[in-house]
């Protein structure tokens, strides 16, 4: 395909994930005239397809100088990439498919740049600032992290004393966790893991690892679709969670023995490991919807395996010594982008967490004189502000509290509380 006809069908993709995000399209309509992000480079790492482009595009309408990257190698889509370097204020280093190097190679460009502010997904380009560009220290302004394995990350370059500036911990709001991770993650990572295959899910014994917000969107949209769902966790409280919502919990030696298909969402290495692939019925489909290809040991697997071979498009077959065959989709890198067919979350979700970033990124930039270096929560009325901007652009309306009802929230003595006031 030329390079002008991978940019039409960018922006024909850019069209349609435009008509479907109206947060974005109000925020644009907001902030147009106010330009908050005058002067500044923004850069964003992050899965480069038609969702994000509309949230560059907005960047890039409230005043900002726009560069972006890919965060995994797999995820980034060649025609979207294209239409946004056709777009004034806007560069992008995203390519489907590179290795690990040439990632690097292409978020090094992205930092040549020089960000004030870096909008990150699992903190791959905020990493590779601190620990490659530490030059770029001083001029950088903030980050806002997006998922929770970059939370994680971050908080780790905390504890080992690298986190020299504030970093928003986007991921922990709940107009982003509570729905991207159980919603998005829930419905992409199932929808794209059956497009893969064209197997039935209904009936089929599905074992989740991990019971986190993704765990949980993906075990409850899997059962809601007629599967009997395992669930193998390390955290007591969360595999209590799954229990006490009517799940079966196993460890993952049990769970291998019974499941016919297998999704990760731990954030962690080897969660399915060779000892547990050996135990596995012939046919399993292991998949993973967690951000790196380390949460099933594909190296194992082919350890294992006397014969491999493509079985279709995004699926290899691992055929062991005795026969049976094992499944692995993507090479093990996330289900919901790096599948032949992947599109991400869902347009809807994905508007509502762009705009978390935007109106988190604006308050960091406002605000940031007084934020020491390190983690921070976004101010619950950042969050609010984008649900109550989600709801005016879904029509839906809800009560305002009255002065007697607030008077009653505030009150603490006991005749306030029954008498009023």
């Amino acid at each position: 395909m030329d390079t002008a006809r991978n940019a039409e069908t960018g922006h024909q993709k850019l069209d349609w994930a435009r008509a479907h995000m109206p947060v974005h399209a109000a925020l644009r309509e907001r902030f147009r005239d106010q330009r908050p992000f005058a002067g500044l480079t923004i850069a964003v790492c992050s899965h480069i397809e038609a969702k994000t482009g509309v949230f560059l595009e907005t960047l890039a309408a409230a005043g900002a100088e726009v560069v972006f990257t890919g965060s995994e190698p797999g995820s980034s889509q060649d025609d979207v990439v294209a239409a946004l370097n056709e777009q004034a204020g806007v560069t992008g280093y995203a390519r489907r498919g590179v290795s690990e190097g040439r990632l690097a190679e292409l978020h090094a460009q992205a930092l040549e740049h020089e960000p004030d502010l870096i909008l990150d997904d699992a903190a791959e380009l905020t990493a590779r600032l601190a620990h490659l560009r530490p030059d770029l220290l001083e001029g950088l302004h903030g980050v806002c992290e997006q998922t929770t394995t970059g939370v994680q990350r971050i908080r780790a370059m905390v504890a080992d004393g690298a986190l020299r500036f504030p970093a928003y911990a986007v991921n922990q709001t709940p107009m982003k966790h509570e729905f991207d991770n159980i919603h998005g993650t829930g419905e992409s990572a199932l929808t794209n893991l059956m497009l893969t295959t064209n197997l039935l899910l209904a009936g089929k014994q599905v074992v989740v690892c991990g019971y986190g917000d993704c765990g949980v969107g993906i075990a409850h949209k899997a059962r809601a679709w007629g599967a009997q769902v395992t669930v193998t966790e390390v955290e007591p409280r969360r595999a209590l969670r799954a229990h006490m919502n009517g799940l079966a919990v196993r460890p993952m030696a049990e769970a291998a023995e019974i499941g016919d298909l297998f999704i990760t969402a731990t954030g962690n290495r080897q969660v399915i490991r060779a000892e547990h692939m050996e135990r596995m019925r012939d046919g399993a489909v292991l998949a993973n919807a967690g951000h790196f290809n380390v949460e099933i040991d594909a190296e194992g697997l082919a350890a294992l395996a006397a014969h491999r071979r493509e079985a279709r498009d995004g699926v290899e077959a691992f055929q062991l010594p005795d026969g049976r065959e094992i499944y692995l989709l993507c090479e093990g890198r996330l289900v919901n982008l790096a599948a032949p067919t992947a599109m991400g979350h869902p347009a809807e979700v994905m508007d509502q967490t762009f705009a978390m970033q935007f109106m988190a990124a604006r308050h960091l930039l406002a605000h940031r004189e007084a934020l020491a270096a390190g983690v921070h929560v976004v101010p619950d009325t950042v969050d609010e502000e984008v649900a109550s901007l989600k709801l005016e652009t879904l029509g839906i309306a809800i009560d305002a509290l009255t002065e007697g009802q607030q008077r009653f929230l505030d009150a603490w003595r006991t005749d306030d509380l029954l008498h009023g006031a």
